[in-house]
């Protein structure tokens, strides 16, 4: 695959203002300007963000509707009504339910959780769960990362006596639910300060701000973090301001004292003596808590996060990590399928975008597939499966292309819609299947050009290797945690040769262990770069080469280094 190496450069501004925050900050200079090319100009700004604090935190009565929220939670338990909490069935949704009930069964027994059935309820509010509600006289429903745009299924709720608080995190539609609150920082009359927290986060402001209302101290409900960064990694939403804050203090919590049911999926995941890191939650600890929802039901993710021991903990992580590994062998076949359609029967040079559809193919892992096609050819991907008399889809983006109002677009022929920028979820009938096809097709054609479906890297700085002193990379360490629009930062160096001590390992041998030099050191530095064996020979050649690398201490018995991740080379 060829990249695009794209620079980002400091504009006249900003470099003036890296000489003023050079001489008032004591960090490299290059790390003074990746602040700069995150939107940091300040020394108090920059203070904010390489030393996150709890104090940052945004007075959760500033969302829409808390104060009504609360108020109704007091009420509710005041009178010893039972309440329902319900979420989704993904991370997100799972980690949410499991916050908020974790935190309100300990104020009132009166309390019950629900996740629906991906294959009989699907997405969000759902009458099967109001009428479990109904059965279980649950008078109310606090729903989180769902509901906001639940108009029938509220007023359903409504007319059997039961009252919702919707707590979400998407785009609402000009008319909302008739919920007692709707608490949502995407609302157009929301003076919230940041609106990018994902549905747990909106959860632990809810728990938050019941704390403050009844005297209750920060530290009962800090533990709870450790669920809110699992939700942040494995949502993919960004890593900034808030979602930063209590992303770095959550991860303190995962690698310190973790829940026991975060702590039973760490050992299964093989990282307890390991430092967890972003990463590890995005492809390791989030796809098990997924796997319970995309095979099973997600009610035993959350009944595994809400284990009173590690007993208990470790047996739910075994039968998580088992539809783990069926989830694994469906997604290869079907991922294989998918491809090969696109090879041999999907002409992709005339499309811009790739919309399948198969009625055997499983809905649990139809989104993890649209990724791998998009990862594949660069193009946005919808995949799409009949379920339960409908056909339901997953799509993917590539950047600069939002699917979510690319699929708004054709809501005239959809039964329910809903998503982020980058990744969404839809439902239609089938005799609309063609007509959805097409208008998407239409849609990506105008909207995508050619550049947008080349992978591109984004190169932040240019060093030389003698630039990678411990110093430099403890002040690069400030820049963690890393994710959405806080991305590791990317460092080319031109020129950079074999020391001797290159090699391929790996199964088949097609990674690249290196040890590299380039004019300004003498001593090798370490590098990796996966999938890059066709540039071995003229790497062994001792031929110069341009790097382009993220920089990661490698943990390993105890010790660590620095070692350079190779993203592409050149030359």
């Amino acid at each position: 695959m060829t990249y695009k190496w794209n620079y980002l450069t400091l504009t006249t501004d900003q470099k003036i203002k890296k000489d003023e925050l050079t001489k008032e900050i004591q960090l490299d200079p290059v790390l003074i300007e990746l602040l700069l090319k995150r939107g940091i100009s300040s020394v108090e700004e920059a203070h904010k963000f390489l030393y996150p604090s709890l104090s940052d935190l945004h007075d959760p009565f500033l969302l829409p509707d808390m104060e009504k929220a609360i108020m109704r939670i007091e009420q509710a338990i005041g009178n010893k009504e039972r309440i329902l909490i319900y979420g989704d069935y993904d991370v997100d949704g799972t980690t949410a339910v499991s916050l908020v009930y974790k935190f309100l069964r300990k104020i009132t027994n009166n309390i019950d959780y629900y996740i629906p059935d991906r294959y009989d309820e699907g997405y969000g509010i759902s009458i099967q769960g109001i009428d479990y509600a109904v059965e279980t006289g649950v008078k109310l429903i606090i729903s989180l990362d769902c509901g906001i745009k639940a108009i029938k299924k509220v007023a359903y709720a409504k007319e059997h006596g039961i009252d919702f608080i919707i707590c979400d995190h998407h785009m609402p539609d000009e008319e909302l639910p008739d919920a007692v609150a709707v608490v949502d920082a995407k609302r157009a009359d929301s003076i919230y300060p940041y609106n990018e927290l994902s549905g747990c986060g909106v959860g632990f402001k809810l728990v938050h701000a019941f704390s403050i209302r009844n005297g209750l101290s920060f530290s009962d409900i800090e533990p709870l973090l450790d669920l809110v960064a699992v939700s942040i990694a494995a949502d993919i939403v960004p890593i900034t301001g808030e979602n930063r804050v209590m992303m770095h203090f959550g991860l303190k919590r995962l690698n310190s004292n973790p829940s026991f049911g975060l702590r039973g999926i760490i050992e299964i995941c093989g990282l307890s003596k390991k430092t967890i890191t972003v990463n590890d939650i995005a492809f390791k600890i989030g796809p098990r808590i997924n796997a319970s929802g995309r095979m099973m039901n997600g009610k035993e993710a959350v009944d595994l996060m809400l284990a009173s021991d590690m007993t208990q903990a470790r047996e739910k992580a075994i039968n998580i990590d088992k539809y783990n590994e069926d989830r694994r062998e469906l997604d290869k076949r079907i991922t294989d399928e998918a491809v090969d359609f696109v090879d041999n029967r999907f002409n992709i040079a005339e499309h811009k975008s790739i919309v399948l559809y198969n009625e055997t193919w499983h809905k649990g892992i139809i989104g993890i597939v649209a990724s791998r096609l998009t990862e594949k050819y660069y193009r946005p991907a919808i995949v799409l499966t009949k379920s339960g008399g409908l056909i339901s889809g997953s799509a993917r983006s590539v950047n600069n292309f939002d699917v979510y109002k690319a699929i708004e677009a054709c809501k005239d022929i959809l039964e329910n819609f809903g998503g982020h920028t980058y990744a969404a979820g839809l439902t239609l009938k089938e005799e609309n299947l063609h007509e959805f096809m097409r208008r998407f097709d239409e849609i990506s054609f105008e909207g995508i050009e050619s550049k947008m479906m080349q992978p591109q890297i984004t190169v932040d700085a240019e060093i030389s290797l003698n630039a990678i002193t411990p110093k430099f990379v403890q002040g690069l360490s400030l820049f963690n945690p890393f994710g959405p629009e806080n991305e590791n930062p990317v460092f080319v160096t031109r020129g950079v040769q074999d020391a001797g001590g290159s090699k391929l390992v790996g199964r088949g041998f097609h990674h690249i262990k290196l040890e590299l030099v380039d004019r300004t050191v003498s001593e090798p530095v370490q590098a990796i770069a996966f999938s890059s064996d066709t540039h071995f020979k003229k790497i062994k050649e001792k031929q110069p080469v341009d790097i382009c690398y993220t920089i990661e201490e490698n943990r390993h018995g105890g010790s660590s280094y620095t070692q350079l991740l190779i993203k592409d080379i050149m030359g």
